[in-house]
């Protein structure tokens, strides 16, 4: 079975810019989507919250960014290909820079995972949330975040799990591929990054999202009605927050006590060496 899968015949900047469920994802996925908020809680629980980092890096961040979120890096990079929801960073930046923070910098930029401007051994701390999959070169992909990271630096990441698990909802969002956890890490061990960790962020319940593919049109249409109802709606924005909350919880119980050959997603922490 082919496993490379072809997906949309779109170049990928096209492609992002225009699917909406990509451009207009904004910081408020945290607070309105519980797979968000489940898979952000977990990677935070498996990090040292009190190391600092001088610089870090997002890539493939869209609007929803994980390093957003870390308050102990000094220097934040959002780097996307589609620039649609790297406008957000410069409007949130100044939340971001103040007094009250460690952050004193952000710093969004339109770019290629495939070539990344930045210099040899940048960052200190870099995140790659779903982006992998939609990567044709992803090999290349890997070798350039090993050459901006630091020695000693630390890499996050988060993939769809099991080339058997491929689904059309897979093809409409994007993925060239699931991944198999020994290829995970024998991609990232040929380029000097050593496996602290991993576990799962999605278990078995993650599985409802396959119902989208019965009419992605509509759903596209209920994620855009329920962020502005989020916003212009204080009582169903408290109601929600709940609804997050307990799915969330779910999520994570889900997801912890799942067995990992069986996991819809997966978190793996590298330290470069």
């Amino acid at each position: 079975m082919n496993h490379e899968r072809e997906v949309i015949n779109l170049n990928s900047k096209l492609f992002y810019d225009t699917h909406i469920n990509f451009s207009l994802r904004s910081l408020l996925e945290h607070e309105i989507s519980p797979g968000i908020k489940c898979k952000f809680d977990l990677i935070l629980e498996n990090l040292n919250i009190n190391q600092r980092y001088r610089k870090g890096l997002d890539v493939g961040c869209s609007g929803n960014s994980f390093l957003y979120f870390l308050k102990n890096v000094r220097n934040k990079s959002f780097l996307d290909i589609s620039a649609i929801p790297l406008r957000q960073y410069i409007s949130k930046s100044k939340n971001l820079i103040d007094n009250k923070t460690y952050t004193r910098s952000v710093h969004p930029m339109c770019g290629d995972i495939c070539h990344l401007p930045y210099a040899n051994e940048s960052f200190d701390i870099i995140t790659i949330l779903d982006t992998l999959e939609h990567i044709k070169n992803d090999e290349k992909a890997v070798l350039e975040i090993s050459r901006v990271l630091n020695q000693k630096g630390v890499c996050i990441i988060t993939v769809p799990h099991r080339r058997d698990f491929y689904t059309i909802q897979d093809q409409l969002i994007g993925h060239y591929r699931r991944y198999e956890i020994e290829q995970i890490l024998k991609m990232f061990d040929e380029n000097h990054l050593r496996c602290l960790r991993y576990f799962n962020v999605y278990g078995k319940l993650m599985k409802f999202v396959f119902f989208q593919t019965l009419n992605p049109r509509k759903t596209e249409e209920t994620i855009i009605n329920l962020r502005l109802k989020y916003r212009n709606n204080l009582l169903f924005k408290l109601f929600w927050k709940i609804v997050v909350k307990l799915i969330s919880k779910l999520m994570k119980i889900d997801a912890k006590y799942h067995k990992l050959e069986k996991g819809m997603n997966l978190c793996f922490i590298f330290e470069k060496v």
